[in-house]
């Protein structure tokens, strides 16, 4: 072979790897490493403003860039439903992952709130949302003017009067729960708490049945846009930055498809960013507001998504610091402190057991590190990462601490509570 020759073929072969590189610009191998073992699968929603990441994932191609162009995204009746669908699994008729309320995944976990008390392996994969619900109080109770402070409603409510959410030991129930508490008034003995699934709420207000109810958006809005009542207040008022609802999936899902997972997560985190940008508000509520995902005007989304909140009660607020955030501030991170504030709430309020191990249930249902690679492969920047699994002490509106390092102190702290044994 002439010398000519031997450059000739260097300079060719050069090429095929060039153009092999191109075609898998991570590597042949790498590409490989990271393809999804499935192309779909199926996840559950509520109508709510906080499944608006899964529900964008699908919308903006996210799913299918990261793999999986066969995700369906299935409406759930309430959350009971999404319960019920994630123990059958996709397998059998169900769904594999959901939007779903924070504490359910634990619930489950524990068999806590499934059929003959069976135990269901859940993962959490990411945070969906914090901040964004509200505490709404009937038309009726107006004049008494209860806001953050519940204490006006002590002389109106009886143990007849029905306070709602949304499933009890989940977010919405915690949240109603520490307002009455706050202000003196036992939620076990003073009210009568009702689950109601999120659609119905207003309906149940409108014919007079409820007193007061927790729920996200956009119900809260409608309910003051058809005048049957006002919000109280945000429950980002009660704790800034909270975290909200999940993405989680069937543990056995996840560890058959481990980079599927990753992907579903990767695609999930795109979709929290795009939500966040102010300049897709608008885009997002009128997705979000179609005939096929919640059916309601985009601009009752549109309002508190923005951070403008009528109140229904004479207050308005304009760029409110209390607005739902999806990434901004490490909100899709789902820290792992925040999982164990709901859980000693779980057990402040009897759903779990006193002698239950949380932090070793929030090491067996929390995936951060699954997060951290879907986030990396995402193309996150590292500047945008968190830097530990715990945000530290967190400060209630009543001036209650939680330091993630001892809840026994928080919990001793709390005069009204319904501790359970096994």
């Amino acid at each position: 072979m002439t010398t000519t020759t031997r450059r000739q073929a260097i300079v060719a072969t050069a090429a095929l790897f060039a153009a092999a590189r191109a075609a898998a610009p991570h590597g042949a191998f790498a590409q490989g490493s990271t393809t999804p073992e499935v192309r779909g699968t199926k996840l559950g929603y509520i109508a709510l403003t906080d499944s608006a990441p899964l529900i964008i994932a699908k919308e903006k191609g996210f799913y299918a860039k990261h793999g999986m162009p066969d995700v369906e995204v299935d409406k759930q009746a309430s959350w009971g439903a999404t319960r019920d669908n994630l123990v059958l699994g996709l397998a059998r008729g169900g769904i594999d992952g959901a939007h779903i309320l924070t504490p359910m995944p634990y619930l489950m976990q524990t068999g806590r709130i499934t059929q003959n008390n069976q135990p269901v392996p859940m993962a959490i994969l990411a945070r969906l949302n914090t901040n964004g619900q509200a505490i709404s109080v009937a038309a009726k109770h107006r004049p008494l003017g209860a806001r953050l402070d519940a204490s006006p409603l002590k002389g109106a409510l009886t143990s007849e009067s029905k306070v709602a959410m949304t499933f009890r030991g989940g977010t919405h129930d915690l949240w109603i729960r520490y307002w009455l508490a706050a202000a003196g008034i036992d939620p076990d003995k003073d009210v009568q708490t009702i689950v109601v699934p999120p659609p119905q709420m207003v309906a149940n207000m409108r014919v007079g049945t409820m007193d007061a109810f927790c729920v996200g958006e956009p119900w809260n809005a409608q309910l003051v846009t058809q005048n049957l009542g006002y919000s109280a207040l945000t429950t980002g008022e009660l704790w800034t930055d909270h975290p909200e609802k999940s993405f989680a999936m069937r543990a056995d899902f996840v560890a058959a498809n481990p980079r599927a997972a990753e992907a579903l997560t990767a695609a999930v985190i795109e979709a929290a960013r795009w939500c966040d940008a102010p300049a897709n508000r608008a885009e997002m509520a009128s997705i979000l507001g179609r005939r096929a995902w919640f059916n309601v005007p985009a601009a009752d989304i549109l309002g508190r998504t923005s951070g403008t909140i009528d109140y229904g009660d004479g207050r308005r607020v304009e760029n409110s610091p209390h607005i739902m955030k999806y990434w901004r501030d490490h909100a899709s991170y789902p820290f792992r402190s925040h999982e164990l504030w709901f859980l000693t709430e779980d057990v402040r309020w009897g759903v779990l057991p006193q002698e239950t191990d949380t932090t070793a249930l929030v090491a067996a249902v929390n995936k951060e590190g699954i997060w951290r690679a879907a986030a990396a492969r995402a193309g996150v920047p590292n500047g945008e990462l968190p830097t530990g699994t715990s945000r530290g002490r967190e400060t209630f509106f009543d001036g209650k601490v939680f330091d993630p390092e001892n809840p026994a102190a928080y919990l001793d702290s709390l005069a009204i509570k319904k501790l359970a044994g096994a």
